[in-house]
């Protein structure tokens, strides 16, 4: 079982974090929404609850509760440009299906 990040993604969390000056990492998770059901889910995170599990990847702290988990296992979080669009884009073994717009998910 394993979260991991790109390096570009780990390079623009880093940045990020020290814009921000303070943190523990980054919360991937999701939630139940959008046209496809799932929907992913990323912030920041200053503590650790009880049920989630923490990963390391490229220096920076993952941490997904249990829910996420069992959706995001084996995803590589990564970061682009396209256009003029820029953000975060999961690579999940996991989806079957997305939606048109690339903001929802279903497994």
């Amino acid at each position: 079982m394993a979260i991991t990040l790109s390096k570009v993604a780990s390079e623009r969390i880093s940045e990020y974090m020290v814009s921000r000056g303070h943190g523990y990492g980054v919360r991937v998770g999701v939630r139940t929404t959008g046209c496809s059901g799932l929907a992913y889910i990323v912030e920041f995170v200053d503590d650790i609850e009880e049920h989630d599990t923490v990963f390391v990847s490229n220096d920076i702290s993952i941490v997904v509760d249990a829910k996420g988990l069992t959706y995001l296992d084996g995803t590589e979080l990564d970061y682009g440009r396209d256009g003029l669009n820029e953000g975060f884009k999961f690579n999940n073994p996991n989806a079957k299906d997305e939606c048109g717009c690339g903001e929802s998910f279903s497994v």
